[in-house]
């Protein structure tokens, strides 16, 4: 296929996501554990992500329909108004999500919670040191009170902020059309599926008996001598010449063959002695 789209960057983690997925399929698993040789798992993960383009070429329509929805996406202007229109609807709706709502259910439950605390101190210590007086009761009662209306408050907070975060969930980016964005969606899993069934699934299935892929050697790295290998011989080396110095000559003139050296008695003739008799007067 050669106006197959190249595989992008930016979609290699959900190639290699399908690869592991592809991996972990019923007749890979099958075929993996059979007694014949094969490559084993790693082996077979390592060549399907050399070759990435060339087995995601397998689900090129798929994927061009995916990239191009993706495109389209991206550059589609936005979906509401430009100008004063827009800018006003969209302040709307910041009042509106910053309204008394929000802030009530925050301070709410602080609120009560220290009326609360303010109350049964008052009330206990009004029935510790007056028990008959009725005041004590009814501050005691008013102070639990408040303390289920500061938890009730707290509950309606929680309830309103996980129904935002659903909302906000979703509903796709601000701006963007939520019709494109589902088939924006739709195409990437059509792409998943194909990936998986036509590229991935019949690429490991007919690798499983093929060679081990060799990871490239980096550029300018000398690679050393095979040697095991038939046709290679070790360097021949011979030792250099050397002469003695001096003048003794212990070896010839070419540094190989010693030569003894040649020595001669030094001439000596003892000194003339004369006896005293011959000394003259």
């Amino acid at each position: 296929m050669t106006d197959a789209p190249h595989l992008l960057a930016e979609d290699r983690p959900d190639y290699e996501r399908i690869l592991d997925e592809a991996l972990r399929d019923g007749t890979i698993l099958e075929a993996l554990s059979a007694p014949e040789p094969h490559l084993n798992t790693e082996q077979l993960r390592t060549k399907a992500m050399l070759n990435a383009g060339a087995v995601a070429s397998a689900a090129a329509p798929e994927y061009r329909h995916y990239i191009g929805l993706r495109d389209d996406l991206r550059h589609a202007p936005a979906a509401e108004g430009t100008g004063l229109g827009g800018e006003l609807s969209g302040r709307l709706r910041s009042d509106e999500g910053a309204g008394l709502f929000p802030v009530l259910t925050v301070l709410a439950p602080v609120l009560s919670w220290a009326a609360a605390a303010l109350l049964l101190a008052i009330g206990y210590l009004l029935r510790a040191v007056r028990p008959a007086l009725p005041l004590g009761r009814s501050v005691v009662t008013a102070g639990w009170a408040a303390i289920a209306v500061g938890t009730a408050a707290m509950a309606v907070g929680i309830v309103g902020l996980l129904l935002t975060a659903l909302r906000d969930g979703s509903a796709g980016p601000a701006g963007q059309d939520p019709n494109l964005a589902a088939d924006v969606a739709e195409a990437r899993r059509a792409w998943h599926t194909a990936l998986l069934e036509r590229a991935l699934l019949p690429y490991l299935y007919d690798n499983l008996g093929s060679d081990p892929a060799l990871s490239p050697q980096p550029a300018g790295r000398p690679v050393p001598p095979d040697l095991l290998s038939p046709g290679y011989s070790r360097p021949g080396y011979s030792s250099a010449g050397f002469s003695s110095p001096g003048v003794e000559g212990l070896t010839d003139p070419e540094g190989r063959e010693p030569r003894t050296a040649e020595f001669t008695g030094p001439g000596y003739t003892p000194p003339g002695f004369t006896g005293p008799d011959e000394v003259s007067p």
